[in-house]
């Protein structure tokens, strides 16, 4: 598997981020070594707190500080393929099961336990088989936007945002997000979703997950 990593760089000066990246490797089942990135703040019960598509860590920034100032450790980690965290090169290398396997693994590595999750968007499709997997971890789950689909069809605005996601040239990563918030991003908040994505080339997760959800019998994860 070929692996793309954003250069440091792109993140540098962004808006209201300035958090010490943790970074947890992790093996994938070919063998590919793969860096998972997280926010990591404070101490206590962890919250565990995870993104949708197409956004990262980024969407909490201001999640953390008064969390941690509430006595909580605060986790947001960065799905592979988004955020600071490692993203191979091809759509192919994209599953839901895999996505799973990854996250999973970066749990165990991090050996957290009474876990409050909040989960949004793709965050819950994975957050929660995580909830399924290791059930004695968690001791609290916030459902957002989100859940587990069992592959009985999808909405009329999910089938038009899947074939946009499928057939527009450029991928726009900030201005996608711009259109789901309840105020107008600024410029900067805008170029902060961007800025793990430099090019196309860095964005085949982005694309390529409102075609893993499982909204029909065929998709392998339905079961």
């Amino acid at each position: 598997m070929d692996v793309l990593r954003t250069p440091d760089s792109a993140f540098a000066n962004l808006p209201d981020y300035d958090f010490a990246p943790d970074y947890t490797q992790i093996t994938d089942a070919d063998g590919t070594d793969l860096r998972i990135h997280a926010i990591d703040q404070g101490a206590g019960d962890p919250i565990l707190l995870m993104h949708g598509e197409p956004s990262w860590s980024y969407l909490y920034r201001k999640f953390v500080n008064p969390l941690v100032a509430k006595g909580h450790r605060v986790l947001a980690p960065d799905l592979i393929g988004f955020g600071k965290s490692d993203k191979p090169a091809l759509t192919s290398d994209y599953t839901f099961e895999r996505h799973v396997a990854w996250m999973s693994a970066w749990l165990l590595a991090k050996d957290l336990n009474r876990i409050t999750l909040f989960c949004q968007d793709w965050g819950g499709l994975i957050g929660l088989r995580l909830v399924a997997a290791f059930p004695g971890r968690f001791a609290r789950v916030i459902v957002a936007n989100t859940g587990l689909p069992e592959g009985t069809g999808m909405s009329e605005g999910f089938a038009n945002w899947l074939a946009f996601s499928q057939s527009v040239p450029e991928f726009p990563v900030g201005l996608i997000v711009n259109m789901g918030t309840a105020r107008e991003l600024s410029a900067d908040e805008i170029a902060a979703y961007n800025a793990p994505y430099p090019t196309e080339a860095y964005k085949p997760a982005a694309r390529i997950f409102p075609t893993l959800v499982p909204v029909t019998p065929e998709h392998a994860s339905v079961a």
